[in-house]
């Protein structure tokens, strides 16, 4: 149970594949035998005891849930913290797994968005509202701007979309995309 905790803390906001856990469990030094049944049942217990939330993946073009390489977001970074320590912090991941905390605590419901092969971090929904998130740390070049925006520029309705990042200089609007910066973007009341 501890490696399987402890690989989803290091895989936060990875899509996650429980075969994949499951081999890579196996594979691994600590003599460990499991199943993707078994594993999927670890998941649960670790979601239903509230220390991961399971987030499903969208099909934005096809509007239809998917049930295949959900998403777990960890409800507090002091766990991955204590147990993992900061050595390989990846905080592009964990600026998106904040912002998914958030959201859910706002009561919406939150998905992973697909779209032709693409990823959109959240679509977000509460009753008729709708909205679309992408997190990234920053955009310092014109490949991370075009993969973070692209694939909100190609949904094709007028609901509300964001680029959250940490970057101090983060604001404005890039072709109808909000962009903001992270701090703002978790104590605004605007969606």
């Amino acid at each position: 149970m501890s490696s399987l905790n402890d690989f989803l803390m290091d895989n936060i906001s990875n899509r996650t594949s429980l075969r994949n856990i499951s081999n890579s469990l196996n594979s691994s030094e600590s003599n460990l035998e499991t199943n993707h049944k078994t594993i999927g049942n670890y998941i649960l217990y670790l979601c239903e005891s509230f220390a991961f939330y399971k987030i499903c993946r969208y099909d934005i073009k096809g509007k239809k849930y998917l049930n295949s390489d959900e998403k777990y977001y960890l409800s507090d970074h002091a766990f991955k913290y204590a147990r993992l320590g900061t050595k390989n912090m990846d905080y592009g991941r964990t600026y998106e797994n904040i912002v998914a905390i958030e959201l859910l605590r706002r009561g919406y419901e939150v998905y992973t968005g697909v779209l032709y092969n693409k990823e959109v971090d959240f679509v977000v929904t509460k009753q008729n509202e709708k909205i679309y998130v992408q997190v990234t740390q920053e955009i310092k070049s014109e490949k991370t701007q075009k993969r973070e925006y692209e694939q909100l520029l190609e949904i094709r309705d007028n609901y509300p979309k964001y680029v959250v990042m940490a970057d101090d200089f983060a604001g404005g609007n890039y072709e109808g995309i909000k962009t903001m910066n992270i701090v703002d973007f978790l104590l605004s009341k605007e969606y």
